[in-house]
């Protein structure tokens, strides 16, 4: 009779079906009863190996959790709602819902969180560039995918971050294309044909973004000091549903489908057809009766340094109270049909601006002013770092004023001008070559003896 196996030792052996099996003790589940995990091979020293595995993980404390591991897609589906949606600020919560939908679950959402292998990761990544997908667009999937993994590693779901050993795509920073000053000034003698003026005046000669632009209320506005204090940004936020069915709720919005080459139900649509509904599809989302969380929403900036209070420009300060008497005006006007928001930059109803109409008026106004096609992003913050650098404003100034948290971040958005850059090295050959001499008046008589020239003729003969 073979002798008691002591606590914690680990089994092996030959089963009736003809496999080797190893049973390895790793502790106590949460109900109290042992953790004993089962591996099998074909041969002996297979099984050890995978025995002395499992045994190597319990010893450093790195097991995984027993019970049957998660879908790549039900883990996504967990991180995003219960985990992620603490810390994240909504419109980035809205990206990661997107990215994960669109590109994470139909790319690798059916394997095991414990299967999944370096692979899977780069075959999907290929695939995403192959249909057309930006790196950048690439790279934030990954940086995405190995944040949850690395909570599920955390957690002991898994034995090791995968994402940690694939390259992502290498992504080369976009080029900052600001204003010049003369294009700047073009671009404002366009704007002030039209209502929304100090809405472009405060975007352009201040670099405030979109958002804290279109999000800026009056309270906010301080006359006295000429300050703003950007508390407040406005978001366009995706609608989630409230229901109890979400799939159901949507059932005549889906569209299982792709739509056919002359499609003319979305021949309006800027983006082309839709793509055509997953099976379990809980999108539409925007029809739901109980929908919730999404349209244009107020929201705090992203950091605590974004709501730092910047100063006025004090030649703004006729034109905004120009512009809070016109507002004023216009609301005694409307009456009833006013919708009181206390925004600075408003639609003649007291709506707020949508962003979209809002980036489509830029363009237009490029294309007024006879400026190329840029960023709204160019032709604002990037646009105010330069020309503050421009004038002489040292970094940290700029930083301050554009809200950074970080100079590294603000030396990013300001570009070198080639006109600077000629003055600067005129300037360093001035400081170490000397400068030629004026020319002087030539003279008739030499100042050589007779003697002199005679020796010389003698020497030459």
């Amino acid at each position: 009779m073979s002798p008691r196996k002591a606590n914690m030792e680990s089994s092996i052996y030959l089963g009736s079906d003809g496999w080797f099996h190893g049973r390895v003790t790793m502790g106590v589940k949460d109900d109290g009863s042992p953790d004993r995990r089962h591996r099998r091979a074909r041969t002996e020293t297979e099984i050890k190996r995978k025995v002395r595995e499992l045994e190597d993980l319990r010893d450093k404390g790195r097991a995984p959790k027993a019970g049957r591991k998660p879908t790549v897609e039900q883990w996504m589906t967990t991180y995003l709602t219960d985990i992620a949606s603490l810390k994240l600020k909504p419109r980035s919560l809205d990206d990661y819902w997107s990215k994960t939908r669109n590109d994470i679950i139909p790319g690798i959402g059916k394997h095991r969180l414990d299967k999944l292998q370096p692979e899977h990761l780069e075959r999907m990544y290929r695939v995403m560039l192959d249909e057309g997908h930006a790196p950048s667009h690439v790279l934030k999937v990954h940086r995405i995918l190995s944040r949850a993994l690395k909570i599920a590693h955390r957690r002991r779901l898994i034995v090791e971050n995968v994402a940690t050993l694939v390259d992502p795509p290498t992504v080369d920073e976009t080029e900052a294309n600001p204003f010049t000053t003369e294009e700047a000034k073009a671009f404002l003698e366009a704007a002030a044909k039209r209502p929304t003026f100090m809405r472009w005046c405060v975007g352009v000669g201040m670099g405030f973004r979109q958002g804290e632009t279109l999000g800026l209320r009056w309270p906010y506005v301080d006359f006295d000091n000429e300050l703003f204090h950007p508390e407040w940004q406005l978001q366009r936020l995706t609608w989630r549903h409230g229901c109890t069915d979400p799939h159901a709720c949507g059932d005549k919005f889906h569209r299982f489908e792709p739509c056919p080459p002359e499609c003319r139900t979305h021949k309006n649509y800027k983006r082309g057809c839709p793509k055509p509904c997953p099976k379990d599809c809980t999108s539409h989302a925007r029809a739901c009766p109980e929908r919730k969380g999404g349209g244009l929403v107020f929201t705090r900036p992203k950091t605590k340094k974004s709501r730092n209070a910047v100063p006025i420009p004090p030649p703004f300060i006729p034109y905004l109270r120009e512009h809070k008497a016109q507002q004023d005006a216009a609301r005694a006007e409307a009456g009833d049909a006013w919708e009181e928001h206390k925004l600075v930059f408003t639609r003649p109803d007291g709506r707020p601006l949508d962003p979209r109409q809002d980036w489509e008026e830029f363009k237009e106004l490029l294309a007024e002013a006879g400026i190329d096609d840029r960023r709204l992003y160019d032709g604002s913050r990037h646009t105010a770092g330069t020309i503050l650098n421009e004038l002489g404003v040292d970094m940290p100034t700029i930083m301050e004023i554009l809200r950074h948290t970080q100079i590294s971040q603000t030396r990013r958005y300001v570009k070198g001008r080639s006109h600077l850059s000629k003055d600067a090295m005129r300037r360093m050959g001035d400081a170490f070559m000397p400068r030629p001499e004026p020319a002087t008046e030539t003279r008739t008589e030499t100042e050589d003896s007779r003697a002199a020239r005679a020796l010389r003729r003698r020497r030459i003969r």
